[in-house]
């Protein structure tokens, strides 16, 4: 199976699912294509979108950096040509610790990258239901298929500079973290990773605390579709940092967008469910700030 192509019988069925609005309310999906690149303008690239899966509970700078270093890396080190970045929540059958609702995710997504020229947001994983209408977790292979069968053959792909339309090259763009699992026996499925590294490929963001050589020497076989980005400003904000400063009331903001504290804020979202529990500090904000709690305002 080359790359960019998916096994016709394993191929995602374009099926009507439902979209969250704004306010929570339903409405029918239609695959983003606003910020999507329909032609291409330099000659004897391969058209590239990069698809970046996670929980962005809630997004940072971090998750928003790493398309830019993408881009990048891209433009300097490869021949291809990024046509769009998708931003794809994970399903809420997922079910992780801190993990908000879909809708509130898409949106806070999407007010983070509304002055993006390239990146969009793809709530399809997040309103994906089984047959009793409960969400549906969406591995991240199929999450991919998704993307190629859109682009490529409900779109016909994405039209050359010489006016030629041309298969574009979906792939997942990750954390180090992600490659270190994937390195790890058991954890995904071979058939899952042959699809995710052998067929589409990655490109991986380099985090400070990871050995990502380590993790590399037990995918070898898929060496020549994976692209390691090392980042030249070590930035490591994590989701997981931003809900435990919003949990001690601590400020968030330059850490996550404005746009994103103000919808946190709109909602209450992260809050400490019982406000007169002890609110003892932890060392991940032992140095953040006072005691005393702190608003998460600028």
């Amino acid at each position: 199976m080359t790359a960019g192509t998916i096994d016709s019988g394993t191929q995602t069925p374009a099926v009507l699912i439902e979209s969250p609005a704004l306010d929570g309310a339903q409405n029918p999906y239609t695959f983003p294509t606003t910020k999507l690149k329909r032609k291409q303008t330099q000659p004897g690239k391969t058209p590239l979108v990069l698809v970046a899966c996670g929980s962005f509970s809630p997004i940072t700078f971090l998750h928003l950096r790493m398309f830019e270093m993408a881009s990048d890396f891209v433009r300097f080190n490869t021949d291809f040509e990024v046509c769009a970045g998708y931003l794809s929540p994970v399903s809420d059958a997922y079910k992780k610790v801190g993990l908000a609702p879909g809708y509130h995710r898409v949106n806070m997504c999407s007010r983070a990258v509304e002055h993006s020229s390239w990146l969009m947001v793809d709530p399809y994983e997040t309103v994906n239901t089984d047959e009793n209408g409960q969400p549906q977790y969406v591995p991240t292979a199929k999450v991919l298929q998704h993307f190629d069968h859109e682009i490529n053959t409900v779109l016909g792909g994405i039209e050359g500079a010489d006016g030629q339309m041309k298969k574009a090259r979906i792939a997942l763009l990750a954390g180090a973290d992600l490659v270190m699992s994937m390195g790890e026996p058991g954890l995904w499925a071979p058939k899952d990773l042959d699809t995710i590294l052998g067929c589409y490929g990655a490109f991986i963001i380099e985090r400070s605390g990871t050995d990502i050589d380590e993790a590399l020497s037990t995918l070898r076989q898929y060496e020549k579709n994976i692209w390691v980005i090392g980042q030249v400003i070590q930035n490591d904000i994590s989701s997981t940092k931003v809900r435990l400063f919003l949990k001690k009331d601590l400020s968030v903001r330059y850490l996550i967008p404005d746009p994103v504290v103000e919808y946190i804020e709109e909602h209450g979202l992260f809050q400490e469910p019982n406000p007169n529990k002890s609110r003892s500090r932890t060392p991940e904000v032992a140095a953040a700030g006072p005691s005393s709690p702190k608003p998460a305002k600028g």
